[in-house]
């Protein structure tokens, strides 16, 4: 399904742009052997546990990727956006290191958590310490000759959106106890979690471009749409995806309990005996049989769950693509932004 043109457009930007992003959050990170710094040079994937160097390994980086898009998009010099794109980078990974604290993931991109190496404390004063490294980082934008009043703005942003994302986090821990989720609430929960640190970026790309905050919410509400469309396909795959390309087996997220979009849909709209048998299975708390699991895709392919998800990620896509379309945007500024939107929703990884 995956939309080959779109793909290598992403794969463009990200040659383009990240190792720039690389050296800003190398130049930005202390580089102090001891404290809270190894754990943040780990999880970025540039170091072992022991200590040893490797070659960056970090994740896909498309907040950063967004940020400096947006700035060029928008008409800007992408390189006066590298502070805020490694703060957003900082900002997104102080969030994995707290959120695999509080889910109790053993490991993340093939490699074991911060917390289950160096025990929850440090792990969570390492993940604050991030997050303070991102808001000195953010800061440094006034060394991008930009006025005075979009450093504080930029900075402000920032701040209110991972807010956001906190709340939405929150939200997302109360649901795995709640009865009656819907759709509508759960899309809202994560147009805060993953919604609100995208619109940060493609919000801060576009401001420092133009110093035009009617430019900046536009394109920062274009990325809270793209943010629900990348989270959408998210749960997809998390269920469906390709195991070769995901790393996970098929049902991954079924077999954790974990309730995505399908699963909330799912719970709505199954019927008699079915929606007993699946709200008592949510309910328990013993591992899911590979029966279980296989019952479970029968009844969301009864309900048309996974047809349900990617329409509703392409239509939030679409309503991406609808933000800017009254910018002053060339014809190949537009064609990067819909690329963006087609990658988002036809990604297998």
């Amino acid at each position: 399904m995956v939309h080959v043109a779109a793909e290598r457009e992403v794969t463009e930007l990200q040659r383009k742009y990240l190792a720039a992003v690389s050296s800003e959050l190398h130049a930005v990170i202390p580089h102090e052997l001891d404290g809270p710094y190894p754990l943040l040079r780990y999880h970025l994937g540039w170091e072992e546990a022991n200590g040893a160097v490797r070659e960056d390994g970090g994740g896909k980086a498309l907040r950063p990727v967004l940020c400096l898009t947006a700035a060029e998009v928008a008409g800007g010099d992408w390189h006066q956006a590298l502070a805020a794109a490694a703060s957003l980078e900082l900002i997104h990974n102080f969030s994995l290191v707290h959120d695999d604290i509080q889910d109790g993931d053993v490991e993340r991109r093939h490699r074991s958590t911060v917390w289950s190496l160096w025990g929850i404390p440090k792990a969570m004063t390492a993940g604050n310490a991030m997050r303070v490294v991102a808001d000195r980082t953010i800061a440094m934008l006034s060394n991008a000759n930009l006025p005075d009043a979009c450093v504080v703005d930029a900075s402000l942003v920032l701040t209110e959106r991972y807010l956001e994302m906190i709340e939405g986090q929150y939200q997302d821990i109360s649901f795995e106890n709640a009865d009656g989720v819907t759709p509508e609430q759960y899309l809202e929960m994560v147009g805060r979690k993953t919604g609100a640190l995208i619109d940060a970026s493609m919000y801060l790309g576009a401001l420092i471009a133009t110093q035009d905050t009617a430019q900046a919410e536009a394109f920062g509400w274009s990325g809270r749409r793209l943010g629900l469309a990348f989270q959408i396909r998210d749960d997809i795959l998390g269920i469906w995806g390709d195991p070769a390309e995901t790393g996970k087996a098929i049902g991954a997220d079924i077999r954790r309990r974990k309730k995505s979009l399908p699963v909330v849909y799912l719970l709505q709209k199954a019927k008699g005996s079915d929606k007993k048998w699946l709200h008592g299975l949510y309910d328990a708390d013993y591992e899911m049989s590979d029966a279980d699991v296989n019952r479970v895709l029968e009844i969301m392919e009864l309900v048309g769950a996974k047809q349900y998800c990617q329409q509703m990620a392409e239509d939030q896509s679409r309503q991406a693509d609808a933000a800017t379309e009254e910018l002053p945007l060339t014809p190949a500024a537009r064609d990067t932004l819909r690329a963006l939107g087609e990658y988002f929703v036809t990604r297998e990884k």
